[in-house]
């Protein structure tokens, strides 16, 4: 079976799975939203200063949020010994990797597309003007923590202490896209054009790229034996 193949099978198993249940979606996507509400009970002071701190409160709740929903991701594959069994199945292992990446970058997907809108109403920032830079730096920022998330979230399958291994492993390897995504998010926010913020999209790539690469060459050798 091909990496591809392999990855859409994965995907697939993981989004029925989830649609029977909305567990992950729904889980993880209240607890966002409380983030934003205390953040907003917390910090608001006026419009002018809400829009400097918007960017922080999106990217806090998603990074939160993304752990406890990989965490969860993950754990299914815990029950019954599951990820065993997919290890020992006959397909390439980067494979497994994108598809679970993908399907955690449509939960995050689904999560960011009740969150933001629901940032910008606490805080009084209209995006209807930002929507397409915004969809950019999200998609980017966010793959990018999924792919890390995705890779070192297989280690802490068999550990007891799964949700806090995933957080100390992953925010240290995440920090530089999550940096880009809040200062982008931040210049947006504060009336920056398009041309100022490609710095920061290119970086977001360049480290979506060096992840995508990194995990399907050593996912295997991770989750090994």
């Amino acid at each position: 079976m091909s990496v591809l193949r392999t990855a859409r099978v994965v995907f697939r198993k993981d989004v029925r799975v989830e649609l029977r249940s909305f567990e992950i979606v729904a889980t993880t996507g209240v607890f966002a939203l409380l983030v934003a509400v205390l953040a907003s009970l917390a910090f608001y002071l006026d419009p002018a200063r809400a829009r400097s701190l918007a960017p922080g409160v999106v990217w806090i709740a998603i990074a939160f949020a993304g752990v406890l929903a990989m965490g969860r991701s993950w754990a299914r594959e815990r029950e019954g010994d599951a990820f065993r069994m997919l290890l020992l199945a006959p397909v390439p292992r980067a494979g497994i990797f994108l598809g679970k990446s993908l399907a955690s970058f449509v939960f995050a997907a689904a999560i960011e597309v009740v969150l933001v809108p629901f940032v910008g109403v606490l805080f009084h920032v209209d995006l209807v003007p930002l929507a397409l830079p915004l969809v950019a730096i999200l998609a980017l920022g966010t793959l990018g923590f999924v792919l890390t998330g995705t890779l070192f979230s297989a280690l802490s399958v068999k550990s007891t202490a799964r949700d806090l291994m995933l957080s100390i492993v992953i925010f240290p390897l995440v920090t530089p896209a999550l940096l880009c995504a809040v200062i982008a998010t931040r210049e947006l926010f504060a009336g920056a054009p398009l041309i100022e913020l490609l710095d920061w999209l290119k970086l977001l790539a360049a480290y979506d790229v060096t992840m995508v690469t990194l995990g399907a060459w050593l996912f295997g050798a991770l989750v090994s034996d």
